[in-house]
């Protein structure tokens, strides 16, 4: 089967897929690798990646956006083999630079056309050069077909986003290059070292241009087809070189696209070939990061640039104060497997030297790591064996140097705080539990100092007060440890309801970031429950009304629309995807559940967007979310069956659906008919 991407009319795009006869579609089948990748809708590319390698072959144009690639842009600067999808500052990745060329490598390359799916991309230039990509783990292969004459590939080590290039060393032996090269990680905070292989399968003339430059060029009386293997390592290049698979290009091409097809039907859905396809693209984003960087052997480096080995998969590439509301736990519930080792990983990074941000002896390109604790708390509380004595020292000296200076992190290091009182009491440390629960609690008083008054005109104003990336408003509502205590701050129940409904109403919500992203599901923990469930289907798929955007800006006009469409400019104008975290808000939204409290292992219920959502929870378990009268315009619960019986509740824990089951929901579209009088769950720290 084979994807390509259409430019019709007015520029929508959208992904038609040749099978077979009688041969039906998988999920794979359906990804739009095209969505997000024009403008700062997204920050996404159509790079040829695998399932969390950090090999992603990249084309870089010009002019780009923060993953170097722009979907409108006919120039094309090369092939590059490093991205970090979705991350703000000005992007992150890019390393090793590769661009074909025929007689120079000055030469113009002037795209044509492109095709993209799961795995693998693939571009036809003015020039006649043509290009075709496809990635496995660690591993890539490019073919390039040239027309008869000159040809040649320049490569370039010291090629980077952000100006982040630092160092590189490389030596050439026959048809094969090897090296390492060094660059500054997202923000410049950090650094990374990444060893390569590379392996031309003909004999070629090497020159050296200059600033880490290298050319290779042959001459050939016919049209010429090269094949370019990579292999990357965070190791050292005998790894690199041991990464290459001896497959053809087809043969790699259909194992991953098998591959990604696998992971992509961890979550089946059954609705329209639209709605399937917005649904697979954006999973296919939540599952790119983080990097299982150890060698087969187990082999790897930790953050202090040391070897270690381990007995399981090790993972590095953390985005976590942008994603550890969504990605993370999405990750937890449909990659069980792979989210034991990524839990298990992040309590690693306590014995190494973890910072906030990045380390400058990273293994991988990576982010940040804030919040941690509150992933690793939530890891252990779904069954996670996660040593917390081990790092119980490190842990509580990161607690105990948390910013309380701003309104936001004060809140923000309240809930850490909080996670870390709960791993006191788990370990064994009662005393200390005591103190860090007084601590978690001094919320109240930050609250009340800078949240209660809503009458004071900055209120509404980004970055007000020295907030990051937000507003009074909207990052009020971030007491996910204590909504019961915040009720009671607010007025109590009602004067709660009524206020959460003013900032949705008059659109003070903002959906281009991460600060109030739990707050559409808040209702839950209140009698209104039913505008939770209006509220996900609406921002998931209906028009909205949007004034705040992630540059920090409030707009005087507002953006008017739908936030997730299946095109290049996808998401919200400044909405960064950020590690995936977007994009498994959207999964939780299509698919009828929603976190209530990372660190707790519940979920709300909603209505899907589907008739039918299989979560594969185990090999032999299923868990299905099914709609007894679908309707597209049904946004709420009328009625709950849990395994033909009467389910009488608003939410489900982690072992409920990792039981398997059937959750049977009969909607309404009219608020007067949702059922009301449901058990509710909210978190209360008192």
């Amino acid at each position: 089967m084979k994807q390509r991407v259409l430019t019709i009319g007015i520029m929508l795009i959208y992904v038609v897929v040749i099978a077979q006869k009688n041969n039906p579609l998988i999920p794979a089948d359906y990804v739009n690798v095209f969505l997000g990748t024009s403008g700062d809708h997204g920050q996404l590319s159509p790079a040829a990646s695998y399932p969390f390698s950090y090999m992603s072959i990249v084309p870089q144009t010009y002019p780009k956006t923060h993953t170097g690639y722009e979907y409108y842009a006919k120039k094309f600067l090369g092939f590059a083999h490093t991205l970090f999808e979705g991350v703000g500052c000005r992007g992150s990745g890019g390393n090793i630079l590769v661009k074909p060329f025929l007689n120079s490598p000055e030469d113009l390359l002037e795209k044509v056309d492109q095709a993209g799916h799961p795995g693998s991309y693939s571009v036809r230039f003015s020039n006649k050069i043509a290009a075709d990509f496809v990635v496995g783990n660690k591993y890539g292969q490019h073919v390039y077909s040239f027309p008869k004459g000159k040809h040649g590939i320049l490569i370039d080590l010291a090629y980077c986003l952000s100006n982040g290039f630092k160092n590189a060393s490389y030596t050439i032996s026959g048809n094969t290059v090897q090296g390492w090269v060094e660059a500054g990680t997202t923000c410049s905070a950090g650094a990374y070292k990444l060893y390569f292989y590379l392996l031309l399968n003909q004999p070629i003339t090497w020159k050296d241009a200059g600033s880490r430059q290298i050319t290779a060029s042959w001459e050939s009386s016919s049209a010429k087809k090269v094949l370019l293997s990579v292999g990357l390592s965070s190791v050292n290049e005998q790894y690199a070189q041991k990464a290459i698979q001896p497959t053809s290009f087809s043969e790699q091409q259909k194992r991953t696209r098998s591959d990604w097809n696998n992971a992509l039907q961890q979550i089946k859905v059954s609705g329209s070939r639209a709605k399937k396809s917005l649904f697979y693209s954006l999973l296919y984003r939540a599952i790119q990061s983080p990097y299982h960087i150890s060698e087969p052997d187990g082999t790897y480096r930790a953050n202090d640039g040391s070897l270690q080995k381990s007995k399981e998969p090790y993972y590095n590439g953390w985005s976590i104060w942008d994603n550890y509301k969504t990605q993370l736990p999405l990750l937890s519930l449909a990659y069980p497997d792979q989210f034991h080792s990524i839990a298990r990983s992040i309590a690693q990074l306590y014995l190494y030297g973890k910072k906030d941000y990045a380390t400058l002896t990273e293994p991988s390109n990576s982010v940040r790591t804030e919040h941690a604790v509150v992933v690793l708390l939530d890891a252990y509380k779904k069954g996670i064996p996660i040593d917390l004595k081990q790092i119980f020292i490190p842990l509580k000296k990161e607690i105990d140097a948390l910013d309380f200076s701003k309104p936001d992190k004060a809140l923000e290091a309240c809930y850490d705080t909080w996670a870390f009182a709960e791993i006191c009491a788990i370990t064994g440390n009662i005393a200390d539990a005591a103190v860090y629960k007084q601590k978690a609690l001094g919320y109240k008083e930050y609250w009340n100092k800078d949240f209660k008054d809503l009458s004071k005109k900055d209120v509404d104003q980004m970055q007000a007060r020295g907030l990051y990336q937000g507003t009074i408003w909207q990052y009020r509502w971030f007491v996910p440890f204590d909504v019961e205590g915040l009720i009671a701050l607010t007025g109590g129940e009602s004067s709660f309801i009524e206020q959460l409904n003013t900032f949705f109403n008059k659109d003070l919500y903002n959906h281009a970031n991460e600060p109030d992203i739990q707050a559409p599901a808040m209702f839950n923990a209140t009698k209104a429950y039913p505008l939770s469930q209006y509220w996900m289907h609406t921002i998931a798929a209906d028009t909205i009304v949007q004034y705040y955007f992630n540059d920090n800006s409030k707009g005087i006009d507002p953006y008017v629309g739908p936030v997730y469409r299946n095109q290049p400019r996808a998401l919200l104008r400044t909405m960064d995807d950020d590690g995936g975290a977007m994009s498994a808000w959207y999964i939780f939204a299509a698919a009828g559940l929603y976190p209530a409290l990372v660190g707790k292992p519940v979920y709300y219920i909603h209505v899907p967007q589907f008739q039918k959502v299989e979560w594969l929870v185990s090999p032999q378990k299923h868990f299905s979310i099914e709609i007894k009268n679908y309707n597209p315009r049904h946004k709420y619960i009328k009625n709950l069956l849990l395994n033909g019986r009467p389910y009488l509740k608003n939410h489900l824990t982690h072992a409920d659906i990792l039981r398997g089951g059937r959750l049977v929901i009969e909607t309404t579209g009219s608020a007067g008919e949702a059922r009301t009088g449901m058990e509710i769950w909210r978190s209360s720290y008192q």
